[in-house]
């Protein structure tokens, strides 16, 4: 080997093996998209308890969709236009590992179900009444997940059944969650009871890898929330991944991501935001409209933020 092609072998070696020290003396935290403190303070304290992301940003998920007053996650979750709530969720691990469900009706934890899809079958998805004896058979209970408040809306709707996605409905919608463990790896969630008053049938981008959420441990994380077509349409947080592999920060991947949907549709119509985790502990967030923001859990301490914004 020449001596200068070693010294540039040598010193790309050493950078990757800095990177990586780096990368494992980062900070365990739980970062999640809107004003979510309850479920990153339970993630955070799961993580703590196993040290796992992934454990963490399950436990997580799991405070939305158990809460009866958040209409657009689980248990409460408007329904669609013909009355059904239903859940699509998805979970992956920093080995490239991941578990989803779709239309699945009548399962408090969706969130828990994918992560059973992941670890105990062969497959990626499972859905509607496939996905639902899968979780029988896993032992969770079918309950009603429609409550009256929900059903009085739905009813209410019906009145006109305008269907017209609402931008920041109550600065909450579906839930996207990472998380970095105490070994410095990298997992992410998402969870969702869809737009209220969908056609029935319709599943968006939280139950899809690489649109709702997308983790590689060489690089980061990221995940989605609003109006799911577009996410889907552009693969969001798989792009967020690729931008942070190409160099970019956090913030730099989310705000590309976001531009790749302006460019190209009528952005002024929805809301889309994006999170974003690097191995480094470092994250960024940006959305198309005023009015996204996102919660930390860090050290014990809690924060919610104001996303930086296109419009």
């Amino acid at each position: 080997m020449k001596r200068r092609t070693f010294l540039q072998t040598s010193t790309l070696l050493g950078a990757s093996l800095g990177a990586t020290a780096q990368a494992a003396t980062s900070e365990p935290l739980i970062i999640a998209t809107w004003k979510n403190e309850k479920a990153t303070i339970a993630g955070w304290n799961k993580l703590m308890e196993t040290g796992k992301a992934l454990d963490g940003v399950e436990a997580g998920a799991r405070i939305p969709e158990a809460d009866p007053n958040d209409t657009s996650v689980g248990y409460g979750g408007y329904p669609d236009r013909d009355g059904h709530v239903t859940l699509d969720a998805c979970i992956m691990d920093h080995l490239g590992n991941a578990g989803s469900v779709t239309f699945l009706e009548g399962i408090m934890h969706p969130i828990s179900v994918a992560r059973a899809v992941m670890e105990k079958t062969p497959h990626v998805m499972l859905s509607g009444a496939g996905a639902l004896k899968f979780a029988k058979e896993q032992g969770f209970k079918v309950e009603n997940l429609l409550t009256e408040s929900s059903k009085k809306a739905w009813e209410e709707w019906k009145k006109e059944s305008k269907y017209e996605p609402v931008i920041n409905i109550e600065r909450h919608d579906t839930i996207g969650l990472l998380g970095i463990g105490k070994a410095g790896e990298i997992a992410g969630a998402c969870t969702t009871s869809g737009l209220a008053f969908k056609m029935h049938g319709r599943v968006g981008d939280s139950p899809i890898i690489g649109g709702a959420v997308f983790c590689d441990d060489e690089v980061g994380g990221a995940c989605a929330t609003g109006l799911g077509e577009f996410v889907m349409k552009t693969l969001g947080s798989f792009l967020i991944v690729e931008l942070m592999r190409q160099g970019k920060s956090p913030q730099q991947a989310c705000e590309e991501a976001v531009m790749r949907i302006v460019k190209r549709y009528k952005y002024k119509e929805f809301q889309i935001g994006y999170l974003a985790l690097n191995k480094k502990g470092e994250y960024g967030a940006y959305a198309i409209q005023k009015g996204f923001n996102y919660t930390i859990t860090k050290n014990g301490k809690t924060q919610v933020l104001e996303s930086a914004s296109y419009m």
